[in-house]
């Protein structure tokens, strides 16, 4: 890796195109909906969280809940109920949740938006220890706040509650470091900088099997699987480039994967015109 020549490429690579227009292809459009600080990191953190799968799949999930919550959800959840929580969501189902999972979540919000005014200020509440212990903490005062046991009394058994609100502590922690990503970096078209307190300095790229593709390719990460340690060295290697906001480039990477721009089967017409190919290691032998 060049970084110098790599950092000029993905510095006219965002700028060439109208990466905004990809919000509609991404859970980001759900906060993209409202204006209240409060509405817009609780409506983040419910579409990051179950922004796994398909997004033709998880979407209309996220869209249900945020059509019960109504106009504020923010406040909505400030007053939930497990009773609330168990008509809104009868019979959720998406992939490993159930309406236990997700009323963790829901409730979790509420309270700890009760108990600090905001979800930045439940955040900068668990520092300590690195940004993974950081997430970590986070994850665990969201379900500790949580009537646990009441909502398994009310709406049934959780299934997929380690999922839906890992603790950072395996794997690469994407949907968390995704919704870092929203409140800490901008305000732009597409990220929110609302999260004063904190520098998109500070932030991890949100690996997903997208992102992973093409940071190997450009020789971000010699790594093969992603985990917590991939993540690292994607962002160390990012850090490089843009010691400020190394994760700046994570949408448009990510979405020119998802729109098949860059495929996981490489095809040769799109290595020929993608401006990335002089740092990319499967552009440069599909050229020879």
């Amino acid at each position: 890796m060049n970084p110098a020549r790599l950092r000029a490429l993905l510095d006219d690579f965002v700028e060439a195109r109208p990466w905004s227009e990809r919000i509609a292809a991404d859970p980001v459009e759900f906060p993209h909906r409202y204006r209240d600080p409060r509405d817009v990191e609780v409506v983040a953190l419910l579409a990051a969280s179950l922004a796994y799968g398909r997004a033709n799949l998880f979407k209309p999930k996220v869209a249900g809940i945020l059509s019960g919550l109504g106009p504020s959800p923010a406040k909505a959840l400030a007053a939930l109920t497990v009773a609330d929580a168990r008509a809104l969501l009868q019979g959720f189902v998406y992939r490993f949740n159930l309406p236990s999972d997700v009323a963790v979540l829901l409730l979790g919000m509420g309270r700890q938006l009760s108990l600090h005014g905001s979800l930045e200020r439940a955040f900068l509440a668990g520092q300590g220890g690195g940004w993974q212990r950081t997430l970590a903490n986070f994850a665990h005062g969201l379900r500790a706040a949580a009537p646990e046991r009441e909502i398994i009394r009310q709406l049934g058994p959780v299934r997929g509650l380690h999922h839906l609100l890992p603790f950072a502590e395996a794997g690469a922690a994407k949907r968390l470091n995704l919704y870092l990503r929203w409140m800490v970096r901008g305000p732009d078209d597409i990220d929110f900088g609302i999260w004063r307190a904190l520098s998109p300095a500070q932030l991890m790229i949100p690996l997903d099997t997208h992102v992973m593709r093409i940071a190997r390719w450009l020789g971000l990460t010699r790594r093969s699987t992603i985990g917590w340690k991939t993540a690292e060295e994607v962002t160390a290697s990012l850090r490089r480039l843009d010691p400020a906001d190394p994760v700046r480039y994570d949408f448009a990477l990510c979405h020119y994967g998802m729109s098949g721009a860059c495929p996981a089967r490489p095809v040769q017409a799109n290595c020929r015109a993608c401006p990335l190919r002089p740092e990319c290691s499967v552009g440069r032998r599909l050229q020879r």
